[in-house]
């Protein structure tokens, strides 16, 4: 055989092999092991009866998306309209009913790199919107990476004004007594005048080595501000001036590392009456007076989505993509749902009879809060789901990381 016919049989060897993969290797011990490359994908999802219908009601798309960058911008719901975001500043007002668009609106340019061959390059996410949307007082907020907030007229998405307030903002501002509350990653809230966007007041809490990006939205009701930190704290402040009412610990920092340590309390605060339910990352879900703070009960789990409540229960999505029930009254797990595992599931939303979750394939699950079994499924693809599904009246909302904007029902079979 020539040398010329040597190399090319060579050459279409080592062609065969790339194709082939793993499998041409799959006698050596560790190499193709399946059982435990599936420990590191999504779990598969299995067939169930269903009991439910997802139907589409209608789709609007909403800027360039969500990016490559970890934000969730949960639209908010004004009246007849629903208000969305990409995270490049792309603002749009849509008919919540129908879809028929009102007003859209690029607050800010995008921060592209250059052209040509540069910006092809370049693989950078851009993205620089992350906290959104926060709605009130007559007001849509934005806020970015660069530390503004950004307040537009609800009415039209002209913009009313916009305040640096020092660092990145790390979630959806909130609003109550005539004044915008906006938490940043380095662990502030600052108080912004609802008409004119002036500083009214800060509180700064202590803010360890390393924490998770991001932070609590803060809650407003009654007078009275609560919020998480990363310190693994939860803090009622009296939203006129920022006086701290009391601040009680969550999770006390545990472990040799730094990464041990961290406990932030990310998630949302949930208010029921005359209690709270806080949740922190490698620690427990609370529940703590909200008169003084007094601690109720604890359960241990880990995570760092917001949480939602119903049927006397608390549901969370854990560390694991597990699917929990917590009773209000006594911390107890009254079920699990844990068919989710490394699917990346968004916040959980309890609405009627049903708890709903996205994930990371643009899935959406629904599941039975008496008992967690699941009871319907629908793909809405879009590069998969991040944002929490919102509810209003009998018509639930979802934002694809893509940046379709989708209403849709949810009726019995």
């Amino acid at each position: 055989m020539s040398n010329f016919t040597t190399n090319r049989v060579f050459v279409l060897l080592l062609m065969a092999m790339a194709l082939g993969g793993c499998s041409w290797f799959s006698w050596i011990p560790g190499v193709g092991d399946d059982s435990k490359a599936d420990e590191t994908k999504p779990a598969k999802l299995e067939p169930f009866d269903a009991e439910v219908r997802v139907s589409v009601e209608w789709q609007r798309k909403v800027g360039d998306g969500l990016g490559k960058k970890y934000i969730r911008l949960v639209p908010g719901v004004v009246a007849d309209r629903i208000i969305a975001a990409d995270g490049y500043g792309a603002l749009a007002a849509f008919d919540r009913f129908t879809g028929k668009p009102i007003w859209q609106q690029q607050y800010a340019a995008l921060e592209r790199s250059g052209f040509g061959i540069k910006r092809l390059l370049d693989r950078r996410d851009p993205a620089f919107v992350s906290g959104g949307v926060g709605v009130g007082e007559g007001l849509v907020l934005m806020g970015t990476t660069h530390g503004e907030v950004v307040a537009l007229d609800v009415a039209d998405g002209s913009e009313r004004w916009r305040t640096r307030v020092g660092t990145e903002v790390g979630s959806a501002p909130t609003t109550g007594n005539g004044k915008v509350y906006v938490q940043t990653i380095d662990d502030r809230i600052s108080a912004l005048d609802a008409d004119t966007g002036a500083v009214a007041w800060t509180y700064d809490s202590q803010m360890p080595l390393l924490t998770l990006r991001g932070t609590s939205v803060p809650v407003f009701d009654q007078g009275v501000l609560y919020s998480g930190f990363a310190n693994g704290k939860v803090v009622a402040l009296r939203a006129e001036n920022g006086e701290p009412m009391w601040e009680q610990r969550v999770m006390l920092p545990e472990g040799r590392s730094e990464l041990d340590r961290i406990v932030d309390v990310d998630a949302r605060i949930e208010l029921d009456g005359a209690s709270m339910y806080a949740f922190a990352y490698q620690g427990r879900v609370a529940a703590i007076s909200r008169r003084e703070g007094r601690p109720m009960w604890e359960q241990e789990l880990s995570g760092f989505l917001d949480m939602a409540q119903g049927y006397g229960q608390i549901y969370v999505v854990d560390a694991d993509d597990t699917v929990s029930a917590i009773d209000k009254d006594n911390g107890e797990i009254n079920w699990q749902q844990a068919a989710f595992a490394r699917r990346k599931l968004t916040a959980p939303l309890a609405f009627s009879n049903y708890v709903v979750a996205g994930d990371e394939e643009g899935y959406l699950h629904i599941m039975a809060q008496r008992d967690g079994r699941l009871v319907g499924r629908r793909k809405l693809g879009g590069k998969g789901l991040r944002t929490q599904p919102i509810i209003a009246d009998d018509m639930l909302y979802t934002l694809t990381n893509a940046g379709t904007l989708t209403a849709l029902k949810v009726t019995l079979n």
